[in-house]
């Protein structure tokens, strides 16, 4: 396996710290002593522990966003691709023992100021809302309730990981995938 420059170093040691141990917990130091890179290279890439996590979130954005997507691209319609959704939610969510959202987590650590990374999160959680509208918008059946509907859904995916990770259990995903159902009859 070929070995990772500094930059990208340290971008995968603070993602993996920020995910793990907190935004707030993960210090420069701690960072640079687990990447393994100097103080100097890493403020060469870097002006922030907030511009690492800029970037921790945008990668993260695009990977989850992509995993979601090719669990769901077998489906059918929209519903069956929204109901997808949940099950891939536990997937997901059993896969990293219910550490929870990434981007849940770092804007309940966050301290004021952060407005980039709060404007990173709303933007992971808008598109994830964009993309259940579209699903909807799609579908004759939902044409005119299919923002409204959308909302409720996010608030049911929304609302199942992190009661899944306050539980360490799937099965508030599984009844948030019921109400859903019911929702989209």
């Amino acid at each position: 396996m070929q070995k990772l420059n500094v930059k990208e170093r340290i971008i995968e040691t603070a993602s993996h710290l920020f995910y793990f141990d907190g935004y707030n917990q993960t210090g420069i130091n701690k960072i640079i002593e687990e990447a393994g890179v100097a103080k100097s290279s890493m403020y060469q890439h870097f002006r922030s522990k907030e511009d690492i996590a800029i970037v921790y979130l945008q990668r993260r954005h695009t990977a989850w966003s992509n995993n979601l997507l090719e669990f769901v691209s077998n489906k059918k319609n929209a519903v069956a691709k929204i109901a997808g959704s949940f099950d891939y939610l536990q997937e997901w969510l059993k896969e990293v023992e219910f550490r929870g959202c990434g981007f849940q987590n770092i804007i309940t650590d966050l301290p004021k100021g952060q407005e980039r990374i709060t404007d990173q999160v709303r933007l992971h959680k808008n598109e994830l809302l964009k993309w259940i509208d579209q699903l909807l918008a799609e579908e004759p059946k939902y044409k005119g309730n299919a923002k409204e509907l959308a909302n409720e859904l996010m608030v049911l995916l929304e609302g199942a990981i992190i009661l899944s990770q306050i539980q360490k259990d799937t099965w508030p995903i599984k009844a948030a995938k019921k109400a859903a159902e019911k929702i989209l009859e």
